[in-house]
């Protein structure tokens, strides 16, 4: 299955977009595996799964990372960005979906 990735600090607020992304998913009909990880565990989980990742959004908390995580994400060819601020603070999982997809599309 393939996987939409989000790096953040601590997970608590990522943990609870996740959850309303994964509701927008299913209710478009989509099948991806939707979830957050500490930012320090990207190379990690890049490793394992890097074939079936499809894009990897940040929390807005660790944005000042964008650039060193590029270079981890450039290696397996997928696409990294900063989750929109005001999609992420108003648990708009629909636009934090948008956004992922639109990395892929």
């Amino acid at each position: 299955m393939k996987r939409i990735v989000l790096a953040c600090s601590a997970g608590m607020s990522t943990s609870l977009v996740v959850t309303k992304m994964e509701k927008e998913a299913t209710a478009r009909g989509l099948e991806y595996q939707i979830y957050a990880i500490p930012e320090q565990n990207l190379r990690d989980e890049l490793q394992t799964f890097g074939n079936d990742i499809i894009a990897v959004l940040l929390g807005p908390q660790v944005r000042f990372k964008l650039a060193e995580n590029k270079k981890l994400t450039d290696a397996y060819h997928v696409p990294i960005a900063v989750i929109d601020a005001t999609a992420y603070g108003t648990l708009n999982g629909a636009k934090v979906l948008d956004q992922a997809l639109s990395l892929v599309n």
